[in-house]
């Protein structure tokens, strides 16, 4: 008989009583981090931003990961209301995920925080179809991706221009026209609404 259970025995009654254990009580669960507000695509030299409330009396994190670390870059208090305001001001162009973390125990991933530099850009792709790329493989109608001198295989870069959005990798080497520092694949212009070459806003 496991020592959670009472038993008491009135042998000459012929009664038997048995109370179980009573189940462990649950812990509360941490208030929950109540994001309102966001600013996470910058540009360098402007502050990140992110607002909310939380249920109770906090010290609130803005953090930003950075290989399997995870860095504070902000921290406020929570006012009466549980109200918190958190800001950056980011001058390199960077690209990471960042969360909201509560004292109380919450956390709550907020996106990715990408604070973007002018970089001059062309794009490729006709009359190349079918070339081998510099990192290996074949070019393709809708090959992902751009090409740079330095950044090494596969790194990842994100991109916007007129408000669209996209997260590559570095497939190929180029361009080698003064100036330019990358160059899209057709497939990476083409929803990047990018045509012939200018600026372009990337994390890299």
């Amino acid at each position: 008989m496991p020592r959670s259970t009472l038993r008491c025995a009135l042998m000459s009654a012929g009664a038997l009583c048995l109370t179980a254990t009573a189940a462990p009580a649950v812990a509360d669960a941490a208030p929950k981090v109540g994001v309102s507000a966001k600013r996470l695509n910058i540009q360098a030299g402007s502050r990140a931003t992110v607002k909310g409330r939380v249920q109770a009396p906090a010290t609130v994190k803005l953090q930003i990961q950075r290989g399997h670390r995870w860095v504070t870059i902000d921290r406020d208090r929570t006012d009466a209301e549980g109200r918190y305001v958190l800001r950056k001001r980011l001058k390199q162009a960077a690209s990471a995920r960042a969360r909201v973390v509560s004292s109380t125990g919450g956390k709550r991933i907020v996106g990715r925080l990408n604070v973007y530099r002018h970089a001059l850009a062309s794009w490729y792709g006709p009359g190349l179809f079918g070339n081998k790329l510099g990192c290996g493989g074949t070019l393709t109608t809708g090959s992902i991706g751009v090409a740079n001198k330095s950044l090494p295989c596969g790194t990842k870069v994100t991109l916007r221009h007129r408000g669209r959005v996209m997260r590559v990798r570095v497939i190929d080497r180029g361009p080698y026209v003064g100036g330019r520092e990358y160059d899209l694949t057709a497939a990476t212009a083409r929803k990047l609404g990018f045509s012939g070459h200018g600026p372009i806003q990337a994390t890299r």
